[in-house]
């Protein structure tokens, strides 16, 4: 993976090493880390990036669960 510019947070203004950076990758997406663990890196698009900023500002946080299909249990009629 080629060296990336990480960006702090300026959201992430605490001491406690609370803190989100963010690179611009090569390949046109973002990676995402945490000061507290800077091994584990996530990937992104703006866009999708972007659609979660919008929803947790909205306050939409609390994301549904995937409905299960009934069709699939497995059980014999």
């Amino acid at each position: 993976m080629p060296q990336l510019a990480w960006q702090k947070s300026s959201f992430s203004g605490d001491e406690n090493n609370n803190c989100l950076y963010l690179a611009a990758a090569p390949d046109g997406t973002l990676r995402l880390r945490e000061s507290d663990t800077p091994h584990k890196v996530i990937a992104t698009t703006p866009a999708r990036l972007g659609h979660l900023i919008r929803a947790m500002k909205a306050g939409r946080s609390q994301w549904p669960t995937p409905a299960v299909s009934h069709a699939d249990s497995g059980s014999a009629s």
